[in-house]
């Protein structure tokens, strides 16, 4: 399909810098099958689903995967930023680089050496151990292991989006607003962000409403912010990302559906990794490895039955994902009304419960 049928016009002051506080009281927009819009807050979900429903949520948690540093070679400095996509080794990740044509094989790089030109006591050196065309670096680091993680954690800044870290640098606040609260799983480099709505009330609230949740890994990689360069959908290549549901998992699932109730994806994380492990005959079987599913209108769903999630961008997969569950022109006239009443966009921003096209 062609990459422009999935464009809006979206202003600039309707992307969220900071998120709502508290986090369920974030707008909720509600697009039925039916067109039908009703306008909420993530608070109201235990009115809005079923007993018997289960909420599918995605535990993986963020890592400080953003290193500022410098490279040194012979006796010339440039300065380098980095983030952290794929851990290789216990001591080997590959990274994108900003400044990636200042590098080449062989460079010693130390991060957290410099910040705001003040030198820190401690910093994490790496040598670069491969470089790739697009960015892309393979960087060894001095340490290895929990030594390594912890010096990551240190030194690191939480990778917000480019459309927020254009407007601000990263700060305290964001080290928790930017996770889950049910985060467990190290490994992604950008957050679930369906997620980021809910509260312990708001559990304990659905709990108590008959809707459980079970959970799922899948380790947000940076490409989900890379643009659709291609002019049409089949000339995208979708990023890999690692994720996991355990028998346990798939066995509750596939229980709560044969006893009549719904599938609730907390994300299109969520939903990317449900589909990935469900067979055309509609069972979801125990899942270990990398998806790289990318969905498009046309696509025949298997597993969700609802799909929470934020406001996406024009013309990047995630609408795309959006349009084929709940229609195009339907996803078209919501996100309009959206911008239309001031809903806040994509990380940060509110959320919509969307039902699936055709669904009565």
């Amino acid at each position: 399909m062609r990459v422009d049928l999935f464009d809006f016009e979206l202003p600039d002051e309707a992307i969220a810098t900071r998120p709502a506080r508290p986090r369920d009281a974030a707008r909720m927009l509600e697009v039925h099958a039916d067109g039908r819009l009703a306008h909420r807050h993530v608070r109201d979900l235990p009115e809005v689903l079923c007993a018997g429903d289960v909420l599918v949520v995605n535990d993986t948690k963020v890592i400080a995967a953003e290193l500022h540093g410098e490279r040194v070679r012979d006796g010339a400095a440039a300065g380098v930023s980095v983030t952290l996509i794929k851990r290789l080794t216990p001591s080997r990740w590959q990274a994108l680089a900003r400044g990636a044509k200042k590098l080449t094989e062989g460079d010693r790089v130390r991060f957290g050496a410099m910040t705001d030109a003040a030198c820190l006591i401690a910093g994490l050196d790496a040598t670069v151990a491969a470089k790739g065309d697009a960015g892309e670096v393979e960087l060894a680091f001095d340490l290895s292991g929990p030594a390594l993680d912890e010096a990551i954690a240190a030194i690191g800044h939480v990778p917000l989006p480019p459309y927020i870290s254009g407007k601000r640098r990263d700060d305290a606040d964001d080290r928790r607003d930017y996770q889950t609260i049910y985060a467990a799983e190290e490994g992604a480099v950008a957050a679930p962000t369906a997620g980021l709505h809910f509260t312990d009330e708001l559990f304990a609230r659905l709990e108590a409403a008959g809707i459980s949740r079970q959970t799922l890994t899948l380790h947000v990689g940076a490409g989900t912010f890379l643009p659709v360069k291609a002019d049409d959908t089949a000339g995208h290549k979708m990023h890999a990302e690692w994720g996991t549901i355990s028998a346990e998992t798939a066995d509750a699932l596939n229980k709560a559906r044969a006893a009549g109730g719904r599938l609730v994806a907390v994300g299109t994380t969520s939903l990317r990794l449900l589909e990935s492990a469900t067979g055309e005959d509609g069972i979801i079987r125990p899942f270990s490895g990398e998806t790289s599913i990318f969905i498009t209108p046309g696509y025949r769903f298997r597993a969700v039955d609802l799909l929470m999630t934020n406001f996406h961008l024009p013309r990047s997969t995630l609408f795309m994902l959006v349009s084929a569950f709940s229609g195009r022109e339907r996803m078209l006239a919501a996100y309009r009304e959206a911008i239309a009443a001031g809903y806040r966009f994509y990380s940060y921003g509110d959320a919509s419960l969307l039902w699936p096209e055709g669904a009565r």
